[in-house]
């Protein structure tokens, strides 16, 4: 401490305070460095393809499963709303949290939180001097010494460089340790969100207990790294500046005025924490309504085209302005519960703190006894306007250092606030974290009691690598994610083994299960019951109902989910592709569209015939042994059908279809028929002699119908003549 309470006058400043210099100039020269590194990485010249593959190595590198396993336990699901606020379970969630932040102390992270800390110290001493030659100035001009008023100008200009260029760097490094935050997390999250176990689609699906989780991913998190980057500036600067301005203060008011000051800080925290609103919990609940009208916004984008054909316009206005109006509401209530709170906190922070610190200014100069050495010293100058000008001093450096700690002391207080809102943000993103964990470890949210087809009680078994696709006693069961709920059982015991080339084809009414079918072979479902043994995800590829067309160029759409590297790697060329468009009949897409590296909207350019066709041109691209496609043909002509299908089976591609259309039974061999009948199915074997019987009939039919053609005439003529018609 001595360093911060030198005398300015006996020596030059820059000769007394050379630890400014020094630290100024090594912080300088490592942020510079930093700053260096920074920008050497991001102008070197890259293709797309390394800065893909740069991105997958730095930015995006896959978080291990050994650290999600060592994660689990520090994400257990609770109640999060309810326990909203500056409380045991708010430190508890943001310490979890702290640990994919700070996966240990070599990272990026931790350096810039030295570095920033580093000039947070700088600032602050540098607001101790400022204030030392503030009254210096003062004490000169009021004595009327000129040249010595000059010079502490001088000095005054010359701390300018290094105070302005402290504040611009603790800016900075404020921003990129929020960026580093956000970059953490936001990897962390996509690890989880976006896995082999599909945790996405169960999220959206199978669970309740996120509720948009774009909202989440997108803007929840970054407002808490924001939140968090700043508080750690509001709070750690100010609380340094207490421990050195109170240190300084007390050589000048005395043991007396910094025991005031001491309770001064207690009591203002104890009545502001009285009446602080919950704005944690204000927050929590501002940022759901925000993801929900978000989320309204997105739902009328997507489905922009039914909606027009609909003609239902204004009944999404009044959806958007129902789910707008909710969300205004609420921030405007807490715009009102902020009016009595900043009323009482200005108050108390800058006027009622301001008063008392003019008394404690003014200690030194109507009680001096009670401070000691510093008065006894201005008592003996020998002119009465040397002691004008050291009082005068005095209080000029006094009162910028109880400004100064006032200001402090307000950032503490009014950093309470952000502290509150802080945990408003832990609470969404820790609810984020411990549903994904959840999940990720098939964890659902559910009844506790073992009650069959509830997503706590799955019993089935999945096993991979199996040479077919075969189920054993396994029940097709629609999942009901909630507390009290139960699936509802679709298809009953399926037992059905398809073998390689022994293609299937599932039939029924609507609503039966056939498209369930097709999500439990894909573990979007779970298996319930029984057991099923199918392929591995390479040897195995799907077609949907609903075309999916990635962001990208022609090319990618062509071989999605591959990447171009991806492609080169195996080394595929793009006259393949032109072979397998040729064979879907989009040979002429290449030249319509511009090539192979057009980037377009694609779901607005493709017919529905020409998206579907995309698809099989996927599947032809891929080769999996086993295929499974669901009704993903019913807008492609009959004709072209036929050959993608033929095509499939030539290259040895065993086909499990779902689908109404007749024309495609001769080219499977099994047929899967749900019945709807309280979970009925029946099995049969295309071209038996019953089906071959029940064509004969059909037949038959036909042909006696035909011979009536005649006749029919024949009485068409006769209406014709009688209403004097001509057809």
């Amino acid at each position: 401490m001595p360093l911060f309470s030198q005398p300015l006058d006996h020596r030059p400043w820059f000769q007394s305070n050379n630890f400014i210099i020094y630290s100024s100039l090594a912080a300088a020269t490592a942020a510079l460095a930093y700053r260096t590194s920074q920008q050497s990485t991001s102008s070197t010249k890259t293709t797309a393809a390394d800065l893909l593959n740069s991105t997958k190595r730095t930015l995006f590198k896959e978080t291990e499963e050994e650290t999600f396993k060592q994660h689990k336990p520090l994400f257990p699901v609770v109640d999060v709303v309810k326990k909203v606020g500056v409380n045991d379970e708010f430190f508890r969630q943001l310490k979890s949290i702290a640990k994919i932040l700070f996966p240990n102390y070599y990272t990026k992270e931790v350096f810039l939180l030295i570095l920033h800390s580093i000039f947070l110290i700088l600032r602050t001493y540098l607001s101790v001097v400022v204030a030392r030659i503030d009254g210096r100035i003062v004490r000169d001009l009021v004595s009327g010494r000129g040249k010595r008023f000059l010079t502490g100008l001088m000095y005054w200009f010359a701390i300018a460089i290094p105070a302005t260029y402290t504040n611009s760097m603790i800016r900075y490094l404020q921003s990129k340790l929020a960026i580093g935050f956000r970059t953490r997390l936001t990897r962390y999250v996509h690890d989880l969100y976006l896995n082999d176990d599909k945790t996405f689609y169960k999220s959206i699906n199978l669970d309740g207990r996120i509720q948009g989780a774009d909202q989440f991913i997108t803007t929840d998190i970054a407002k808490f790294c924001d939140t968090l980057s700043s508080l750690y500036s509001n709070l750690a600067k100010p609380m340094l500046d207490m421990l050195i301005f109170n240190y300084q203060l007390m050589k000048s008011i005395g043991m007396a005025g910094t025991i005031g000051l001491g309770l001064n800080y207690v009591v203002t925290a104890k009545l502001l924490r009285a009446v602080t609103p919950s704005f944690g919990k204000l927050a929590a609940i501002e940022a759901k309504l925000e993801g929900d009208f978000r989320a309204a916004h997105t739902r009328l984008i997507t489905n922009a085209e039914e909606i027009a054909f609909y003609n239902g316009g204004e009944l999404e206005h009044s959806i958007l302005d129902k789910a707008y109006y909710g969300l205004v509401k609420h921030i405007n209530s807490i715009y009102k519960i902020r009016i009595n709170y900043n009323m009482f906190e200005d108050f108390l922070i800058k006027y009622a703190w301001s008063a008392f610190g003019l008394v404690l200014c003014a200690i030194p100069v109507f009680a001096p006894h009670m401070v000691g050495d510093i008065a006894g010293n201005i008592t003996k100058e020998t002119s009465e306007d040397a002691q004008v000008g050291s009082r005068t001093r005095g209080f000029i450096t006094n009162k910028r250092l109880m400004m100064s700690l006032a200001d402090a002391g307000g950032r503490m207080m009014y950093s309470y606030k952000e502290l509150a809102e802080l945990a408003g943000y832990t609470t969404r993103v820790y609810s984020l974290l411990s549903v994904l964990h959840s999940l990720h470890v098939n964890e659902f949210d559910g009844p506790k009691e073992a009650i069959p087809f509830a997503l706590t009680n799955i019993q089935g078994k999945i096993k991979l690598g199996e040479d077919g696709i075969k189920f054993e006693n396994v029940p097709i069961v629609t999942p009901a994610p909630g507390k009290d709920r139960q699936g509802e059982l679709l298809v009953e015991n399926l037992n059905v083994h398809i073998r390689s080339g022994e293609h299937m084809l599932v039939t029924g009414p609507n609503g039966v299960g056939k498209t369930a079918v097709a999500r439990v072979i894909a573990t979007l479902w779970p298996t319930f019951e029984g057991t099923l043994s199918r392929p591995e995800d390479r040897n195995i590829f799907y077609i949907p109902q609903r075309p999916y067309l990635s962001m990208g160029s022609l090319r990618d759409q062509v071989i999605y989910p591959h990447t171009h590297e991806d492609m080169k790697k195996a080394g595929r060329t793009d006259d393949e592709l032109m072979k397998i468009l040729e064979v879907v009949r989009l040979a002429y897409i290449p030249d319509r569209e511009g090539g192979w590296e057009t980037k377009k909207e694609w779901k607005d350019v493709f017919s529905g015939g020409e998206k579907q066709r995309i698809g099989m041109a996927r599947l032809f691209y891929h080769h999996p042994k086993y295929a499974v496609l669901d009704e993903c043909t019913s807008a492609v002509s009959t004709d072209v059908e036929g050959l993608m299908y033929a095509h499939a089976k030539d290259m040895g591609i065993t086909l499990l279809t779902i689908s109404h259309r007749p024309a495609l039974f001769k080219y499977h061999q099994y047929l899967l028929r749900l019945t709807g009948d309280h979970g009925k199915w029946e099995l049969e074997q295309i071209g038996t002699q019953q089906q071959q019987q029940s064509l004969d009939k059909e037949m038959q039919t036909l042909e006696d119908k035909l011979q009536t053609v005649e006749a029919l005439k024949s009485r068409l003529g006769e209406i014709d003549g009688e209403l004097s018609l001509k057809l």
